[in-house]
């Protein structure tokens, strides 16, 4: 692995009073640092480089990619070991709602990662703070600062920590369920058709937008659902149309 040093170049120091925060997020997480400047950058939003010429890019968008990647191969390694006599389908519904933003950020909201985060003047007045978007983007970003400061192996181990008993939920359909799949699967089942979703308007200014979604099934259509991000309007959306379609919850 790469030098630390090469990968991450800062230029503003951090101040005591902020490591001080910094180890005691670490603390009841169990994460060793050695790095606290990577770290503190996973908790740095876009929105604070766009607004500060002088760091423009000082935000978690490269950790939160990094990261990203490391999180579905953890979670993927531990489905394929203990769900042996599961085909792959199974594997990748379980996969797909855990590493999702409605598990990751109620997760990181229980870490305190909205008290950590920098952020813009903008986007802290339109409550950033406790968008599950950000809060979950960073999720990731910690995990890719986490890799490169101390391997695959304590990342692994931190990611599996908080990753296992939401797997367990999902194995006991206990938890957040994935209505995009859902809906997709009783749709193909029965017109062997994929759902088709339309964004049919946005609102609100560029940091802080809302996302209006319709879902079309073959001659109906359902929605308009909203959500803050496409992903969680699509999601929305879906879940209206599956429970009209099955009427389940």
């Amino acid at each position: 692995m790469r030098r630390i040093s090469s990968l991450f170049s800062s230029s503003t120091s951090i101040s005591p009073e902020r490591i001080k925060k910094l180890e005691a997020f670490c603390k009841p997480l169990g994460l060793k640092f050695k790095s606290y400047e990577l770290l503190d950058l996973a908790f740095h939003h876009r929105s604070y480089s766009n607004e500060n010429a002088a760091h423009k890019r000082l935000n978690n968008e490269r950790l939160e990619f990094l990261g990203d990647s490391v999180l579905g191969v953890a979670a993927a390694t531990f489905l394929y070991e203990d769900m042996k006599n599961n085909q792959e389908g199974d594997l990748a519904k379980i996969k797909a709602v855990v590493v999702s933003e409605k598990t990751l950020a109620p997760i990181g909201m229980k870490f305190g990662i909205n008290n950590m985060l920098i952020l813009g003047h903008g986007e802290e007045m339109s409550g950033g703070r406790v968008k599950p978007a950000i809060i979950a983007d960073c999720m990731e970003a910690i995990i890719g600062a986490y890799y490169l400061d101390s391997g695959y192996a304590a990342a692994e181990k931190y990611i599996l920590s908080f990753l296992v008993p939401e797997i367990r939920k999902v194995q006991q359909d206990k938890g957040v369920k994935d209505y995009k799949t859902l809906l997709q699967e009783l749709y193909q089942k029965k017109y062997k058709q994929c759902p088709r979703y339309e964004l049919v308007s946005r609102t609100g200014p560029d940091h802080d937008q809302t996302f209006n979604m319709v879902v079309h099934l073959n001659v109906a259509t359902y929605g308009p659902c909203s959500g803050k991000s496409k992903k969680e309007a699509e999601q929305n959306v879906a879940h209206m149309a599956w429970e009209a379609l099955t009427g389940k919850e």
